[in-house]
């Protein structure tokens, strides 16, 4: 998602740009609010659980062990307004034990100074578990070997390739070019160091696609699906006035799968990869929806933003709050652990998406 504005230098551009997703990201107006479909689920209550809170345990073995299913969904980096963002997060991160995502690190494939970043990030939180990240249309023009150097730098557990074809297309910047995709991943799966998750950006994945995952090597699909931020609908608003982009985006502003579509979807099929889910998650209830529904792990990214523009504390006690609801969850469906949750799968569907 660099930018082929020719009018301002690449990096004036490129600050430009990351400022301006995260401020029309926390507008209202780019969420898909009430639209991720978890109103439709229920959460059968068990009115005799038969266990204690206090023995209610949110661990969960991923590709590593975690003490909460929940991560940080990736967001930003390789600009000034990012590193502060990316270290409170860090920070509060480290402290609760949740994986984190970073924003692409697209900017190092070209600025290899941008790592400094990490080296910041590292001192002041030297034990959080990062995850990095790259566009599925930059991974395909890339070596495995330049994507090495980027989780080597961050000292990464895990890498997301996040594909947003709708984004690419409607971005002013865009480089909507995805030919190659699949045997990118397979490549890279085949030959990185740590495990690969595949994200959508808020568009969610259809039973088709989740199907042709099979094989590749992945470790996890975050089905990011619609219901969270869209980012459709930001780069409409980024677009010039009056232009093709702006006006298509008016279009597509409902586009996208949404979060319990997809993973009903998954969860109806026999895949050789975990299922994560991201996409309009708001508290600790939608999250056991989402576990519910088959989810290894469960991610957030604006809630967490707000939060964490606010500061340490404010964001300590916004995951505090989660944890909570998800705990709380647990036990009134009479389930002990995460992993008694997925299996039992106490829901129901009220009504159709």
């Amino acid at each position: 998602m660099e930018d082929a504005e020719t009018t301002v230098s690449p990096s004036l551009s490129f600050e430009r740009r990351k400022k301006d997703h995260i401020d029309l990201a926390l507008k209202q107006e780019n969420e898909a609010l009430g639209q991720s479909g978890f109103h439709s689920i229920h959460l059968l209550h068990e009115a005799l659980p038969e266990i204690d809170f206090d023995d209610v345990s949110l661990g969960v073995l991923s590709f590593q062990r975690f003490p909460s299913p929940f991560f940080v969904s990736s967001m930003t980096a390789g600009h000034k307004g990012g590193v502060a963002i990316n270290e409170v997060l860090a920070m509060a991160c480290e402290k609760k034990g949740w994986l984190m995502g970073v924003g692409s690190q697209r900017k190092q494939l070209s600025v290899p100074e941008a790592a400094k970043e990490w080296k910041s990030l590292r001192k002041k939180s030297p034990h959080v578990s990062l995850m990095g990240n790259i566009g599925l249309s930059q991974l395909i023009q890339t070596s495995t070997k330049e994507i090495q150097r980027l989780v080597d730098s961050l000292e990464a557990v895990a890498m997301v390739v996040h594909t947003n074809p709708l984004q690419e297309c409607l971005q002013p910047e865009g480089t909507p070019h995805f030919k190659g995709g699949l045997k990118a991943i397979e490549s890279l799966c085949k030959e990185l160091s740590v495990p690969v998750i595949l994200k959508e950006t808020g568009c969610g994945f259809s039973r088709k696609t989740l199907e042709r995952l099979n094989g590749l090597g992945l470790y996890a699909v975050d089905v990011s699906g619609y219901g969270g931020t869209h980012w459709g609908r930001i780069e409409g608003q980024r677009a010039p006035l009056g232009s093709l982009k702006e006006q298509a985006a008016l279009s597509f502003a409902q586009w996208g799968e949404s979060t319990v579509q997809s993973l009903l979807e998954a969860n109806s099929l026999t895949l050789d990869y975990a299922i994560w889910a991201s996409g309009g998650i708001r508290t600790g209830v939608d999250g056991a929806k989402a576990l519910a529904l088959g989810a290894e792990m469960v991610g957030l990214a604006k809630p967490m933003l707000q939060a964490a523009l606010e500061g340490p504390e404010a964001l300590l006690k916004k995951m505090e709050l989660l944890e909570y609801e998800l705990k709380t969850a647990l036990f009134c469906t009479g389930c002990e652990s995460v992993q008694k949750l997925r299996e039992k799968q106490p829901w129901v569907q009220k009504q159709k998406i």
